[in-house]
């Protein structure tokens, strides 16, 4: 895809200097600009890029002043990054701007989507899948049984959906996620042998939900593991049979989730945190990375270590912690100086 600076301006509402006509077809760092593509400046420390770099168009602040001679054709905005960033998105909408139906696929007869629907090569969809407007769903992806799934949700490629689940509208699910797959449920029998539990319910991911690559939400054993609206799953998390997790609550890579455990609104839960089971996260909760949490948690806690302790008390605990071999060594001596006394 080319665009030309004219068009480029008239997205952003800015102002050419030098030749509207020059056009660009991919993205580059001011440091790095080459013929043909587009760049920023936003922080001043680049300037120096500005005069030396091959880009063909770059995006400065309306006041930028030049102190030197430079080649690439400047569109002047009222912020450089925030323009940046809206061109970034319009961009990745029109490269992602997929329709049609691939071939080969598998698609059920008594599957049923909407309009403006992309289904890439060698993706199953099952039965009475119901599918929305806008749906882009890549090549390699599998779609089960009775699934529904909203409006404008993009699945990449090599994504699993199991039978039953729900997806809402403006969901992002990325490479290699599965959504509900059985939970881990096994019962110990006489023998110390483990049968399986059944695992008869399906997950929901509600709206402006983003599942991370690599991240897995089992079904529950009975009802529904729920993902309320607008909530972000970093790649490689795991979410246990049960669990809920409310609205706008972010998780970063590798935290793992025990089954049945409640997880409130507008959390932030840092990378390789592990909760335990059947317990209650409030409101607010803010978890350092490597936490693990084995308690309910109330609302607006800032929590770390393992087992979980408070910031504040997390921290006044590790000076001393770090400081033992020191009150070790102050020890021994006092020691040493009361038997010598004796």
């Amino acid at each position: 895809m080319k665009f030309t600076a004219n068009q480029i301006a008239g997205i952003l509402e800015g102002t050419i200097e030098g030749n509207p006509e020059t056009e660009v077809f991919k993205l580059s760092k001011i440091e790095e600009g080459a013929e043909g593509s587009l760049t920023f400046l936003a922080n001043p420390k680049y300037t120096p890029h500005l005069y030396t770099t091959k880009a063909s168009v770059t995006i400065v602040d309306k006041n930028f002043e030049a102190e030197a001679d430079f080649s690439t054709t400047l569109i002047r905005v009222d912020d450089a990054y925030k323009s940046f960033s809206k061109l970034l998105e319009y961009y990745n909408q029109v490269k992602m701007n997929k329709t049609g139906i691939e071939q080969p696929v598998f698609i059920a007869e008594s599957a049923k989507y909407g309009e403006g629907v992309y289904i890439g090569a060698f993706s199953y969809i099952s039965e009475n899948v119901q599918i929305g407007d806008n749906v882009k769903i890549y090549p390699n992806t599998y779609i089960g049984d009775n699934v529904t799934i909203g409006n404008n949700v993009i699945i990449f490629s090599g994504a699993k959906i199991y039978s039953d689940c729900v997806v809402g509208n403006d969901c992002v699910i990325n490479s290699g996620a599965i959504i509900g797959a059985d939970g881990f449920g096994f019962a110990p029998n006489k023998k110390g042998e483990y049968s399986k539990v059944p695992q008869t319910g399906n997950v929901i991911l509600e709206d402006h939900v983003d599942i991370g690559a690599g991240t897995t939400i089992d079904r529950a054993t009975l009802g529904s593991t729920v993902i309320r609206k607008g909530v972000k799953l970093d790649n490689q998390i795991q979410i246990a049979h049960n669990v809920e997790i409310d609205e706008n609550t972010v998780i970063a890579a590798q935290t793992g989730i025990a089954g049945s455990t409640k997880i409130g609104k507008n959390c932030m839960i840092g990378g390789q945190v592990g909760i335990v089971g059947h317990i209650v996260i409030g409101n607010n909760v803010k978890i350092q990375a490597q936490s693990g949490i084995t308690r309910n948690v109330k609302d607006n806690e800032v929590i770390q270590g393992s087992p979980a302790l408070g910031y504040g008390d997390f921290n006044k605990s590790y000076v001393h912690f770090k400081n033992l071999p020191k009150w070790v060594d102050k020890i021994h001596n006092i020691e040493k100086q009361l038997k010598n006394d004796d």
